[in-house]
């Protein structure tokens, strides 16, 4: 185990801590105040400064996550709330959505409301309201390396309806400062289902910032509307918060490296040496990555979201032929690795492998 700048064994550790919680860890615990009473959290500490909290009452998303003290992500004025305080209709998704390090949007729809045939759909789709079942905290020693994982299983079903499992692992390790979403999705029922999965990342001050710039492996970006393609120019840029921003998305295709893989990073250089936020994950599943940039006063945020096709109403992307479908017994996986940049040798060397992907790419 790598700690504050050198290699320990198992033993080495154990014979200079009472616990292990001196170094690293994971703490479980119950929020009390408000709409969150109730919502349990998990909270991982990496001993490397890296710090992050997963919801299980909210499909094992990430809230908040810090690196030494600083923020990485945008925290909407919601919170974390509890799920039962999900207003499915229309656009009621965004009163309890708490933005952080990862909000889950799917599993058989996201994008904007309207009417899927006589199914009224809301916003960005249900998973992220509906708690995980058998948690288990699954934090172990692997030789000399103590791995921190969470795993549960979240379901998405009704009677006679869609019948869709999903399996996921959060994990890392101590003395790292980069965690891996693993996430097995399963048709467990007699019909072929729609499966739309985005993957909402959100990055927010003091990371995003006028300084700050999108590093990643797009092969061809695309704008949603007429607003995302006035900002096309600047599309890998940012200001500071601009009143009445209207939000721009833009659609990337991912180019992937030789392990199918693509690469997406918020880069700030202006922060100590450089500091980042990296995500990876498998094109094979997951071969787009929306930009939600949105730069409003108080609504200050850059979503960075891998996810499996466009992000359009459900009745829409029938239409266009473009809706993913999950057969009975069919199962799917995805993998998301998030982690930190530290410093510009760290940064240079991501740039290094975007533009070994994408050469000239930002």
């Amino acid at each position: 185990m790598h700690v504050c700048g050198r290699d320990y064994t198992k033993r080495e550790l154990e014979r200079r801590t009472g616990n292990l919680d001196q170094i690293g860890g994971t703490r479980h615990y119950n929020l009390i105040s408000g709409r969150s009473k109730g919502v349990e959290a998990i909270e991982f500490n990496t001993g490397t400064g890296f710090q992050f909290t997963v919801i299980p009452d909210r499909g094992l998303d990430i809230a908040h996550c810090t690196y030494r003290g600083i923020s990485l992500v945008y925290l909407t004025p919601n919170g974390v709330v509890h799920p039962a305080f999900y207003e499915p209709e229309g656009f009621g998704w965004l009163r309890t959505f708490f933005g952080g390090l990862l909000t889950t949007c799917g599993l058989t729809y996201f994008g904007n409301p309207g009417n899927d045939g006589d199914e009224e759909l809301g916003l960005h789709g249900r998973y992220s309201t509906l708690p995980a079942d058998r948690v288990c905290d699954r934090s172990r020693w692997e030789g000399d390396a103590y791995i921190l994982e969470i795993t549960g299983e979240i379901r998405e079903c009704a009677l006679f309806g869609e019948k869709i499992s999903l399996e996921r692992s959060i994990r890392t390790e101590v003395g790292k400062r980069s965690l891996i979403v693993r996430d097995r999705v399963e048709n467990f029922g007699f019909n072929t289902a729609p499966l739309c999965i985005l993957y909402h990342i959100n990055a927010g001050f003091p990371l995003l910032d006028e300084q700050s710039e999108l590093i990643l492996t797009s092969k061809k970006v695309e704008p949603y509307d007429e607003i995302a393609e006035a900002g096309l120019g600047k599309v890998t840029q940012f200001s500071g918060p601009v009143h009445d921003f209207m939000g721009q998305d833009f659609l990337h295709t991912m180019a992937q490296d030789s392990d199918g893989y693509a690469h997406a990073a918020l880069v700030n250089q202006s922060l100590y040496d450089g500091l980042g936020l990296y995500m990876r994950f498998d094109t094979r599943t997951l071969p787009y990555l929306n930009e939600w940039k949105m730069l409003g006063e108080g609504d200050y945020v850059l979503g960075i979201e891998p996810v499996n096709t466009i992000i359009l109403n459900r009745a829409a992307l029938r239409k266009r032929d473009q809706l993913p479908l999950i057969e009975p017994g069919e199962v799917k996986e995805m993998k998301v690795e998030i982690g930190v940049l530290k410093g510009q040798s760290e940064i240079q060397e991501f740039i290094g492998k975007v533009e070994s992907v994408v050469p000239g790419a930002p």
